[in-house]
């Protein structure tokens, strides 16, 4: 991993960062990065997790951030937690970590001070964020679509390697923009406007936190990929993602939803969601596989196959083999698993986490079954954001049924370790949090 994110440094000083008509000071991963130009004047200092290295992160104490730009918010944070996603970049699957870097893009918290062009906001304000950064100017963030943001992101290296450089992202890598993340007491928001929701009084932190990313990720993958009243529909990844894309494909109107994963994932999430029917593929008979199972589940196939799960997580040896030279960045066989299941001219959605090039993907499947595959993005959150907060308040979703634990901001790290097997969504807290929600889950200590 060291060998590879100095290979990018070296590739962004050679394509030129593009730090031009950017909407917001970017590559701000650490208050104390540049000697310390971004800390706040009164030198408070801050826990925060940091990434230091391939498989290590760690709770730090850096210097609290000031505001750096006129459209900035310093946002006090009551409530932050762990993504797949974030174990990703643990793992050092992301490109351009850095060591220091804060991590984190789902939080909320309450406003403690605002820049001068800020408006709309005030000091005292309880919100949550987006986890991708809007400009709130460009065609994209007009026709809200935030994710595809052309001033938020000054990665050349992005561009380069996707063909198109997409929006950033909070605590998520100088791939994506460089910001500091979430999963601190402090955090600089940066066009803020755009991209803090206002939390009504009678919404918890612990129902209005998955805002950020879960519950406008998980919705979006069921409608972008199209779920229909009356399909039936396969969910691969029964993590935080896929268990809530379950129940929204359910909402949808959905006959039959079938959820995949390999543990006790899936007990909980039939206890959770009523009607959902699971296949927990580590106790198939041997010869039996996914797509198998599901035929004989639904003969001829599901209308409907949603990738919940990502590519870093191979199956089979010669994936294993191959990720681990570098010879694919990410494995093929969920994809190819979820074309098999899917019926001829039926679709498929990705909204599983991919960061590069794949082997041995079954493009003739593809092909001569009329698959429509559909790469979901990382979700616009604003697109959704009014309608999912509608949904919590009125009660048509409770996002604490996903919610299987609460730590300290202290044991965040070893949080990391968890999320991969252990839980599927936490709820960190910080001293400024306000009590536990009634009905949620205890403190745990690690």
């Amino acid at each position: 991993m060291v060998a590879e994110n100095m290979t990018a440094r070296l590739a962004e000083m050679a394509l030129g960062h593009g730090d031009q008509n950017r909407a917001a000071h970017t590559d701000i991963s650490n208050p104390d990065r540049d000697g310390g130009r971004y800390t706040d004047d009164s030198s408070a200092k801050m826990k925060a997790l940091a990434w230091m290295g391939k498989n290590d992160v760690r709770v730090i104490e850096t210097s609290k951030p000031k505001i750096v730009d006129d459209h900035d918010v310093i946002l006090k944070v009551t409530g932050s937690t762990v993504c797949g996603s974030d174990v990703h970049l643990m793992h050092g699957v992301v490109v351009q970590v850095e060591k220091g870097d804060i991590l984190g893009h789902e939080f909320c918290g309450v406003v403690e001070s605002v820049g001068p062009s800020i408006t709309k906001l005030a000091v005292g304000d309880r919100v949550v964020n987006s986890f991708c950064i809007s400009c709130g100017e460009c065609s994209y963030c007009k026709d809200k679509l935030p994710t595809a943001c052309e001033k938020t992101n000054a990665s050349t290296l992005h561009a380069k390697l996707y063909g198109g450089r997409m929006g950033g992202i909070f605590g998520y890598s100088h791939l994506t923009g460089g910001y500091a993340g979430g999963q601190a007491e402090y955090v600089r928001i940066p066009l803020a406007e755009n991209n803090l929701l206002k939390i009504p009084d009678n919404v918890p932190d612990e129902k209005a936190l998955y805002l950020s990313d879960v519950l406008p990720t998980s919705y979006h993958s069921v409608v972008y990929t199209g779920v229909n009243e009356g399909d039936t529909v396969a969910i691969w990844g029964l993590g935080p993602i896929g268990f809530m894309a379950c129940f929204w494909a359910k909402k949808k109107g959905a006959t039959r939803v079938i959820g995949i994963d390999s543990n006790w994932r899936t007990e909980y999430a039939k206890s959770k969601i009523p009607g959902l029917e699971t296949i927990n593929y580590a106790t198939l008979e041997s010869g039996q596989t996914v797509p198998t199972k599901i035929h004989e589940m639904v003969p001829g196939g599901v209308d409907v196959s949603i990738d919940a799960s990502g590519g870093e997580y191979a199956k089979g040896w010669a994936h294993k083999l191959e990720m681990a030279i570098g010879a694919e960045q990410d494995t093929s066989e969920m994809i190819n698993e979820c074309l098999y299941a899917t019926k001829k001219f039926g679709r498929v959605g990705i909204i599983g986490d991919y960061v590069g090039f794949t082997n041995h993907f079954n493009v003739g499947a593809l092909m001569e079954l009329g698959i429509y595959l559909i790469g979901c993005g990382q979700a616009p959150v604003q697109r959704y954001w009014e309608e999912l907060l509608e949904m919590v308040e009125k009660g048509e979703i409770d996002p604490s049924i996903m919610l299987t634990h609460r730590f300290k901001i202290d044991d965040i790290a070893k949080a990391y370790k968890l999320q991969e097997k252990s839980l599927v969504k936490c709820f960190v807290e910080t001293r400024f949090s306000a009590p536990r929600a009634e009905g949620t889950p205890e403190l745990t200590s690690l």
